[in-house]
């Protein structure tokens, strides 16, 4: 409760006014019967005005007749049923208020939750599982609070109010209750039990739905390509048939729960007709009377019949609430750590790397290390290659650089100063990345490029553009830097999404630039201009560069040749050339030289 009573506080107003506002609506419902028992009772003349209350038989007096009395009963009802309506219409407004606050709230918290997680937390989540967490389960609790704020007096206010007033109207009659109430509140809680683990497999079904359209959708390109629609839509008629018997595994829950309850309802009643008809017939009670007792023994099942459908939407939040929470629990692999407040301002200055004695693994419990025992030094404002085998562990090191990761043991310097030492924003800001996978963003070219640099103008656009090799593709479309991207950038070639990549990165002139295999899908005469950019615009920067092509880092001051996870050797394209047996395979294998091998 008190996770979820921090989205409540803010609204707190609404949270009360809410339930506040259905009080007024059950004291109408329970006084409605009553009101319609006395016009029958007393002002048609069929039972005697000295059986009534004092309240009654003083409004007759002043009405003056049956006529004027039954007049009076029913300004009585009108007035009720208008603060009725005033009363349903504020608590559904403020029910509505205070659940649309609390689920945007929660959802805004679970979304920065997810921009803080690392990698490493990342990848215990899939996308369409974060995703339906996001929407539908934020959703579940929104509707679950709305139901529980117009409810949570109504139905309870109803049930007790009902029972009070039979028991007032029928003492005989309201035992009755006492074989109902138990039988039905048994079917309650066995539903409950039934439902929970139910509703709790569907949103994970649900996740897998949510991950295979997320997948389908983003990479229809490769799919068209390798012509597996078919295999595709069988894997999506799979997840979507798994989600539909989830489902329907759910909703008999609701199935099975709607004619039980209201067979106990017809039953009840039933018996209520049979008991006070033949109290009708011997004159213990009046017609009025029995009118009045019907309709609160309907209300009070009613109420039953709603509170049973609270438990059941409670036993779907409930899942969902589980679900989110291990979003919001998940413990944090990389934040910041408490740094003194002289060094908060700390900026990478000059971009000089040591990686000392670095050991990682992707899967803690595993023996087997993705990088070990790494000892390199990489000098300021010096252009390093770095290749090797794949899953040499290349991008797992320089990930470590900007702590996308944290290194398991040793550690990690800028400057002298250790990673954590930084606030995770100084450092990054300090290091520009051009990925792997270069991702770009809905909307223009011209928005995507001020990544690298918010306040940039055109000028400086330009340049950085023209550097990667950008600017000429860019203007050759009608409408320029204006050009809207698809999501993902899917509108433009792989080429030409990494030189725009290439360029959001150059834009934000940081102290160190990281190029992981970035340059892959553009040809050798393009690749030689940009990294000539680099060499020209970037002087003062530290430069990485991932290769799987060794034409891409031959004139680095330095490469390092990494293979499984360990440096193998380091030095210039001539000295590995002459010492490093596995540089030189990797050399001769490209290049089709065999001499010398």
């Amino acid at each position: 409760m008190k996770r979820w009573g921090k989205y409540a506080r803010p609204y707190l107003a609404y949270f009360i006014a809410g339930p506040l506002c259905m009080i007024v609506e059950v004291i109408g419902e329970v006084l409605m019967p009553k009101f319609l028992a006395n016009i029958i009772d007393y002002g048609t003349g069929q039972g005697s005005i000295e059986d009534a209350s004092p309240l009654i038989r003083r409004i007759f007096e002043l009405a003056g007749g049956n006529s004027p009395f039954i007049i009076a009963i029913m300004c009585c009802m009108i007035i009720t049923a208008v603060l009725m309506m005033l009363g349903g219409i504020g608590g559904a407004y403020f029910g509505a208020k205070a659940s649309v606050n609390f689920a945007a709230d929660l959802r805004d918290d679970i979304y920065r939750q997810v921009q803080n997680f690392s990698f490493a937390n990342i990848d215990k989540f899939s996308t369409g599982s974060l995703v339906t967490r996001l929407t539908n389960d934020v959703t579940q609790i929104q509707n679950f609070i709305n139901m529980l704020l117009r409810m949570c007096l109504r139905s309870p206010g109803m049930l007790i109010g009902g029972v009070i007033m039979a028991v007032m109207v029928s003492p005989n009659l309201a035992v009755t209750l006492a074989v109902s109430l138990p039988l039905l509140g048994f079917m309650i809680f066995m539903i409950m039990r039934v439902a929970f683990p139910r509703f709790t497999r569907q949103q994970e079904k649900l996740d897998g739905l949510n991950s295979t359209v997320q997948e389908d959708v983003t990479n229809i390109r490769v799919v068209k390509s390798f012509v597996r629609e078919k295999h595709e839509i069988d894997k999506f008629e799979g997840a979507n048939a798994d989600y539909k018997h989830a489902s329907i595994k759910s909703m008999r829950v609701m199935i099975f729960m709607s004619p039980v309850m209201t067979f106990f309802m017809n039953a009840t009643t039933i018996s209520v007709f049979w008991i006070g008809g033949n109290m009708l017939v011997k004159g213990s009670m009046t017609t009025g009377s029995l009118t009045a007792f019907i309709t609160y023994i309907t209300q009070i099942l009613m109420s039953l019949m709603i509170i049973s459908m609270m438990f059941v939407n409670a036993s779907r939040a409930l899942a969902s609430s589980k679900r989110i929470r291990e979003v919001l629990d998940e413990e944090l692999e990389i934040r910041d750590e408490d740094i003194d407040s002289e060094d908060a301002v700390r900026q990478i200055q000059n971009g000089k790397i040591e990686f000392k004695n670095v050991s990682f693994r992707y899967y803690k419990t595993s023996d087997e290390k993705v990088l070990d025992s790494i000892n390199l030094t990489i000098p300021a404002g010096k252009t390093v290659g770095i290749i090797g085998s794949t899953g040499a562990g290349k991008s797992t090191l320089v990930s470590m650089i900007a702590r996308l990761y944290d290194a398991d043991e040793g550690e990690i310097l800028i400057d002298g100063v250790n990673v954590h030492d930084y606030t995770l924003r100084n450092l990054r800001e300090g290091i520009g990345f051009v990925l792997q996978k270069n991702t770009l963003f809905s909307g223009t070219i011209v928005d995507n490029l001020r990544w690298g640099n918010s306040e940039a103008d055109m000028d400086e656009i330009r340049k950085a553009a023209s550097y990667a090799q950008a600017d000429q593709f860019i203007t050759s479309f009608t409408e320029g830097y204006d050009t809207v991207l698809d999501q993902g950038g899917t509108n433009v070639s792989g080429g030409q999404k990494q030189r725009l990549c290439i360029a959001r990165a150059l834009l934000k002139k940081p102290k160190i630039l990281v190029l992981d295999d970035s340059t892959s899908a553009v040809d050798t005469a393009t690749e030689a201009k940009i990294r000539e950019a680099f060499a020209n615009e970037l002087k003062g920067s530290t430069k990485i560069i991932i290769a799987q092509r060794i034409q891409s880092v031959k004139d680095a001051d330095m490469i390092v040749v990494m293979n499984d996870g360990r440096i193998s050797g380091t030095g210039t394209h001539e000295e590995l050339l002459e010492n490093n047996e596995e540089y030189r395979e990797i050399y001769y294998s490209q290049t089709e030289k065999k001499e010398g091998a």
